[in-house]
């Protein structure tokens, strides 16, 4: 009976444990660094810790957007306020997996995990009246073009609308 109980107890707390781990969707821009970063080096550079600090600012430099965020919160650029880089270069120097590595990061600045990609929008397939104003002003500005005149949400969409045959080419 005791046995059954202490099976029982250590099941649960596997269960537990594996229910907290990291997931990619919890921390995706800190997933994405990381597993592009680590397979962009060789084999001998995963094995020093200076090399791989060396690497990941030379990788920084070229980075855009959320990467780029990701790489100040780590302190991979020159502007860096501050710097836990040391916190990925050596657990991957010992080729601890990516969300452990990202599940350390969290620990040390939750920021990193609060990082997300921005959702693309599919306008051939959206209802844009669906959609917020925020998103509307979002293609518009991915696209480039501004709406100076537009006050309500249907001025967005006729917008849009406008635009969409520069923009979206339509598949035959």
């Amino acid at each position: 009976m005791n046995k059954l109980i202490l099976c029982g107890f250590v099941l649960i707390c596997f269960a537990v444990n594996e229910s907290l781990a990291l997931k990619a969707a919890d921390c995706e821009v800190c997933f994405s660094v990381v597993e592009k970063f680590a397979n962009g080096l060789t084999s001998d550079e995963k094995k020093d810790v200076k090399k791989i600090e060396e690497k990941f600012r030379t990788f920084c430099k070229t980075s855009k957007g959320k990467e780029h965020r990701f790489c100040y919160y780590l302190g991979g650029l020159e502007e860096s306020a501050t710097g836990i880089l040391s916190e990925m270069s050596k657990p991957l120097s010992w080729s601890t997996p990516v969300d452990k590595v990202c599940e350390k990061l969290k620990k040390k600045d939750n920021q990193i995990c609060d990082l997300r990609y921005e959702k693309s929008i599919d306008v051939k397939t959206v209802d844009l009246k669906k959609l917020k104003v925020r998103d509307l002003k979002k293609i518009l500005s991915d696209w480039d073009e501004t709406c100076e005149d537009c006050i309500e949400k249907g001025d967005f969409i006729k917008r849009i609308e406008v635009l969409k045959p520069k923009y979206v080419k339509e598949e035959l």
